[in-house]
């Protein structure tokens, strides 16, 4: 009743036996499965997701500098499980669930990479996502691999009881096929997923491994009490506000767009009100943007005088749908909402929803990839020609990486951060303060004192770290962009590229 694959690339002529042995396997059952969601914008003869992610790697790969040995490696995925098995719905009812984990690359460990459940998992998307996590933590210097994996499965149609015996069972695979360990494979949540399915996850993997004292960092994204890091939950929508924000300010960016280098005053559109968009919507607001259009599965809002983010987010939770909220404008078919006139467009739901069918129809100045993916290459070259700035998604959607990074630490430490050091902060600041009121003849107020000696706390930390991380990964692409004129798209990739190369050579590989 249960199958599993395990495929592994190995050196010389084998890896290309085994690799073509694969593709000849598993191809017709899952490889190229198209779904209308990600296929609405496209036309036929544009690549799929994964297509995609080769295509522009190609392109990079032609002005990296990096030999063709090299780029071999980097470019192919280094190991795939794929699995099924029964899951009990009713004493009556056995389902057989389809799953995926791919590990891209293991030039650094452990992998990371987050765990999908939708029902339109396959494997090419799953291995065209391991491959942009290991560009992607290359871009931001994080030194992870890639890998991701994926559920086929509507989460909405199963019980809070049903997806727990899923998700138990899955990781037992991944545990049997050692594809999850804090040193091995690192999950995190995903679309579907968060920190219920990350915490039954951590137990799971505890369970398998009872004698492991860093078990906690087996995966990431788990709820604080059982050691996940503050901030984890808004981490990749405030890595895109802030990689927006820095882009902004780059003059060329501001003479592409005619666009000023301030956030505030900008109008904004977002599809997708997951996770990422909304925190990603949340930030712009509160910093001075005006949200004026939403997007989602069903139906998309749109009002050019500005969305009140927390009120249409609470009304979507209570209804289920933008529909009746306020004086907003519904738009029945919600991938029409990038179509309106914005400033900035953040695609931050599936991949291919911007395609040759409607890229021409984009009037965003800038668009920013939340989303992993959601502009084809053919599109994108368009956009690119038409003067408009594309920030990438191996950049620009990493907030969620670098902070996943940051809790694996944590997790590694057994100790939250400023634990050690906050009050010791504190006690510092506050004689250098008393010195400063002898010599100035004032004393503060409490409020002011409280305000100024104030030591970081773990989210504070956690945020200065991500903002910190997104500036230098900005400055390194605009500088390679320069450097080689060419997009930012291409620079991030090529960068990415020559920092993986320089780990594999400078390790050394075996067997070669």
């Amino acid at each position: 009743m249960i199958a599993g694959a395990l495929l592994r690339r190995t050196p010389g002529t084998l890896a290309s036996a085994i690799r073509l042995h694969r593709n000849a396997a598993v191809v017709p059952a899952a490889r190229f499965m198209s779904t209308h969601v990600t296929n609405a914008a496209c036309e036929d003869h544009e690549p799929g997701f994964l297509g995609s992610v080769e295509t522009f790697f190609d392109r990079a790969a032609k002005i990296s500098g990096v030999s063709e040995k090299s780029l071999a490696g980097i470019r192919a995925v280094d190991s795939v499980l794929s699995v099924k098995f029964p899951v009990e719905i009713d004493p009556d009812t056995h389902i057989i669930i389809e799953g995926y984990r791919a590990q891209h690359s293991r030039h650094r460990l452990p992998c990371k990479g987050g765990i999908r459940f939708s029902d339109e998992v396959d494997l090419q998307e799953v291995e065209a996502l391991a491959s942009l996590m290991t560009y992607k933590c290359a871009v931001v210097d994080v030194p992870f691999g890639g890998a991701k994996g994926g559920v086929k499965l509507n989460p909405k149609k199963f019980t809070p009881a049903q997806l727990e015996r899923i998700t138990r069972r899955y990781t037992m695979e991944l545990c049997q096929k050692n594809f999850i360990g804090p040193g091995v494979d690192v999950p995190a949540p995903d679309v579907g997923t968060g920190p219920r399915e990350m915490s039954w996850i951590m137990d799971t993997y505890r369970q398998f491994n009872p004698q492991d004292v860093n078990a906690a960092g087996c995966v990431t994204g788990k709820p604080i009490s059982q050691g996940g890091v503050r901030g984890r939950n808004e981490a990749t929508g405030l890595g895109v506000y802030y990689g927006v924000r820095e882009f902004l300010q780059f003059p060329e960016v501001q003479k592409m767009s005619g666009l000023t280098g301030d956030i505030a005053g900008k109008s904004v559109i977002v599809q997708g009100f997951g996770n990422v968009g909304y925190w990603a919507a949340k930030f712009f607001h509160n910093n001075g943007a005006k949200i004026i259009g939403i997007g989602e599965h069903d139906v998309a809002a749109y009002d050019p005088n500005g969305l009140d983010v927390e009120a249409i987010f609470k009304h979507r939770s209570e209804k289920g749908t933008f529909r009746g909220f306020g004086n907003a404008e519904i738009i029945e078919d919600p991938i029409k909402v990038m179509e309106r006139e914005c400033d900035i467009l953040i695609p931050a739901a599936l991949e291919r929803q911007i395609g040759l069918k409607n890229v021409k129809n984009i009037k965003a100045k800038i668009i920013g990839e939340a989303a992993n993916g959601p502009i084809t290459p053919d599109a994108h070259d368009y956009l690119v020609s038409q003067g408009k700035v594309v920030i990438p998604d191996l950049l620009l959607n990493a907030g969620g990486v670098t902070v996943s990074y940051f809790e694996w630490l944590k997790n590694l430490s057994h100790v939250r951060f400023g634990r050690m050091s906050r009050k010791w902060e504190e006690a510092g600041k506050s004689r250098l303060l008393t010195l400063v009121e002898e010599n100035a003849g004032r004393q503060l107020t409490p409020q002011e004192r409280r305000a100024v000696i104030h030591g970081a706390e773990e989210h504070e930390l956690v945020y200065s770290g991500l903002e910190d991380t997104m500036i230098g990964a900005c400055e390194e692409t605009r500088a390679t962009a320069a450097l080689k004129n060419t997009d930012f798209r291409t620079a991030a990739l090529v960068n990415a590229i020559q920092k993986i190369s320089t780990v594999t050579t400078q390790s050394g590989q075996m067997f070669l």
